[in-house]
């Protein structure tokens, strides 16, 4: 992060999520904008790779969507108080926030199409990301926390 004037902030955009701007001014408030952090901290950890590749094998050729990417935006979906896959529009509604998110119909598909060996890639995705996110940690000295 860089101060570009005092109380605003740029924040560096990963993976295809857009480039936000944090100010402290009140203009361009948005709602959610927390859980933005969420999605952030799923690709810095390498979770949103890791689910890709293992949901590579229910990707049709050609799709639009990266499966990895919905999973997450999934996650963060229920993280922020959603309750169902139409709560997806939550996020797709922030196009300036979340950046493309997948509809409805297309999160439904992946999750039909996921069978157990899935949900283990998922699971073995989750626990490796974990992992990097406690050495990031270990590596600021901040330790493990309560």
């Amino acid at each position: 992060m860089s101060v570009q004037a005092e109380g605003t902030f740029y924040v560096q955009a990963i993976g295809l999520r857009p480039k936000i701007q944090v100010s402290a001014d009140g203009s361009g408030v948005v709602g959610h904008a927390g859980a933005r952090l969420l999605a952030d901290l799923a690709d810095a950890t390498g979770l949103t790779a890791a689910y890709s590749t293992a949901l590579r094998p229910l990707r049709p050729r050609g799709t639009g969507h990266d499966p990895g990417r919905i999973a997450t935006d999934l996650a963060v979906m229920l993280a922020d108080g959603g309750e169902a896959i139409a709560d997806l529009a939550v996020l797709r509604d922030q196009a300036g926030v979340f950046g493309s998110v997948a509809s409805a119909p297309t999160a439904w598909r992946l999750l039909a199409d996921a069978d157990e060996r899935t949900l283990a890639s998922l699971r073995s995705a989750r626990a490796q990301a974990r992992e990097v996110a406690w050495m990031q940690a270990a590596e600021q000295g901040e330790g493990i926390p309560a």
